[in-house]
């Protein structure tokens, strides 16, 4: 019996240790990873910086520019040498570390030039390229060259390069410049034909947010109005890289008929057309670029390449955090409710950040940077009454508007003493909406029905019926009161009466430029301007710069890294089907902002603008 009972339980007892020992080996491994990687971070913190020769400094820019990326430059730049991660268009750099590290580099007797080196940079918004161009520019102005390298370039790319004294671009190469465009995607067909009723409340003529679930193209309004501004952007890109060019805006983009004229005029050879046009220096092969470079900046012969360092791993001083303190703090993305998460702002991560700089008796000032598209209602109301808390205790708050500062991200504006844009910034927006879905007719459809009783028929709410119509006129009495709110704080902040706000809101988005002219920002002006009126108000001569950014933990670095490797090996056929990592999400968040899936306001009452960030 007992050599039966052996027999029978011996395979359960060598499979159990076959578990046991894959459980033990995968910790294992995962424990010698994790020691690899504090190993190598404490490697790369403490290892000493290479001597530094004469040089140019390598701008090989990879992927997006955001005001605040989800992980910080250190740790990123840990994660790539450890971690190898191929991900190149999906990095987030940091607008301020980008500008700080061209202004270091400027100062910076070992740094001869600048070699632009862009084919990997994915992009940023308008207002961000003016503001790294500011840097270029000032860096042009000092005496040192920059030279921008490439086979091609888009747009944005093509943006930072015309601010270079020479532009090569190789035989085969092509600069895209084709105009700006945006798009949405529509739904009340789908919605129609799965049987969704959309509940919407709203108030603004121009409120095109909720369009998308209520036809299936853009209102002629909100084409009028976004063609304005649009056009506007477009008519800045222009004139900047013109006056870089020292050519007309017309001669710069003399528009598509006049273009294939001239494309067909050499034959469809684009590096030509871009030479005949002005828009490149030199036409020239990788070879014959690298020896004109060498001219400048001389050879390395142990690197074999020309004496330059790329700006990853370019070791700039520590800026001096002598006198007081500025607190800088971010509303980057769209405005939720709760603790923040990647490509959003949480109400009550940000209204934390800010009472801690009120509370902290070393900052004297804050600058609030606003680049968002709004969101929830209750939570950019708390945003606001945090800062304007920051206000009344003494502090003055200046607002600086990035690419966006749009319908909520206009609300958590209003607390503050000064309020800069830039001329590109979108602002205004000012109204609210409300969207309810309801699926009784699609569950019907299969035979599926909802039924009970209620005390009243506020109590018999569920996304399986009908909306009571008691509830629907609540619902649109009390956006119609967050709209009186919206525009009575608008009123008071900018001394206009709810009047005069109400002709200029309804909903309608404002470049900067006219967002001046209307009273609804003070001054034109990018992030420096907005640090120094901060210390002019505060009445600070020697000041440093607190940033309130997050840093991130071993095991988000780890993982955002992995993910990132993985998902940039996959074909790009399942990559498709695939969200992105996790870290990338706000870089992509402006693509098509999921409206329903993101925003959680309690009272299902938003302030937003779908259209300010889609510009392609």
């Amino acid at each position: 019996m007992r050599t039966l009972w052996r027999i029978i339980s011996s395979p359960f007892r060598w499979a159990w240790r076959l578990l046991n020992f894959i459980r033990e080996f995968i910790l294992n491994l995962f424990l010698i990873f994790i020691i690899v990687i504090c190993v190598g971070i404490y490697l790369q913190v403490h290892r000493s910086a290479p001597e530094p020769g004469k040089g140019a400094l390598l701008v090989d820019l990879t992927g997006v520019v955001v005001e605040k990326p989800s992980m910080n430059n250190k740790f990123r730049q840990i994660g790539r040498e450890l971690l190898g991660a191929s991900s190149n268009r999906l990095q987030e750099n940091s607008l301020f570390d980008l500008v700080n590290l061209l202004r270091a580099a400027k100062e910076d007797q070992n740094i001869t030039g600048l070699v632009l080196s862009l084919k990997d940079f994915a992009g940023a918004d308008p207002t961000s390229l003016q503001y790294i161009g500011k840097a270029l520019r000032e860096f042009r102005d000092s005496g040192k060259p920059i030279f921008a390298v490439g086979d091609s370039y888009n747009q944005s790319q093509y943006f930072l390069a015309s601010f270079a004294n020479k532009i090569f671009l190789t035989p085969q190469g092509a600069v895209d410049l084709h105009g700006l465009a945006t798009n949405n995607l529509y739904y009340k067909s789908l919605l129609d034909k799965l049987k969704v009723n959309t509940h919407i409340f709203r108030v603004g003529t121009y409120k095109s947010a909720v369009e998308p679930f209520l036809r299936d193209d853009m209102s002629p309004a909100a084409r009028d109005a976004d063609s304005r501004w649009l056009g506007q952007i477009w008519a800045h890109y222009l004139d900047t890289v013109a006056a870089n060019r020292q050519i007309t805006p017309q001669q710069l983009f003399p528009g598509a008929p006049a273009m294939l004229a001239d494309l067909k005029a050499v034959d469809g050879d684009t590096a030509q057309f871009a030479l005949h046009n002005k828009w490149v220096d030199t036409v020239a092969s990788r070879y014959a670029i690298e020896t004109e470079l060498t001219k400048t900046f001389g050879w390395n012969k142990q690197k074999k390449a020309i004496n330059a360092v790329s700006m990853y791993d370019y070791q700039m001083q520590k800026p001096s955090e002598k006198g007081e303190q500025i607190a800088v703090i971010f509303a980057d993305g769209a405005i939720i409710d709760g603790p923040e998460t990647p490509g959003s702002v949480g109400g009550d991560t940000t209204a934390g950040q800010i009472r801690d700089a009120r509370l902290d008796p070393h900052i004297k000032a804050i600058v609030f940077r606003i680049n968002s598209p709004g969101g929830s209602v209750s939570a950019s109301e708390l945003i606001r009454s945090e800062l304007e808390a920051a206000r009344e205790s003494g502090k003055p708050v200046v607002v600086s508007m990035g690419g966006m500062a749009a319908s909520g991200g206009y609300w958590i504006s209003t607390p503050a003493n000064y309020i800069i844009a830039a001329p590109s910034t979108l602002t205004g927006s000012i109204g609210i909406f409300g969207v309810i879905n309801t699926f009784e007719d699609t569950l019907g459809s299969i035979g599926v029905h909802t039924d009970g009783v209620s005390t009243s028929p506020l109590a018999d709410l569920s996304v399986t019926k009908a909306l009571p119509p008691e509830f629907s006129q609540m619902m649109q009495l009390n956006i119609e009161n967050g709209y009186k709110n919206f525009i009575t704080l608008v009123g008071k902040a900018r001394n206009k009466t709810p009047e005069e706000v109400d002709k200029i809101a309804q909903g309608h988005v404002w470049i900067g430029s006219d967002a001046k002219t209307n009273g609804l920002v003070d001054q034109l002006g990018d992030f420096d301007d907005a640090v120094a009126k901060a210390a002019e108000l505060a009445k600070l001569k020697q000041y440093h710069l607190n940033w309130y950014i997050e840093e991130p933990s071993l095991i988000d670095l780890v993982l955002s890294q992995t993910s990132a490797s993985i998902y940039a090996r996959l074909p790009a056929t399942i990559q498709a089907w695939l969200p992105a990592p996790s870290g990338q999400i706000a870089a992509l968040f402006s693509a098509q902002p999921g409206l329903l899936t993101n925003l959680n306001d309690p009272q299902n009452r938003y302030a937003y603008c779908l259209s300010c960030g889609d510009i392609q």
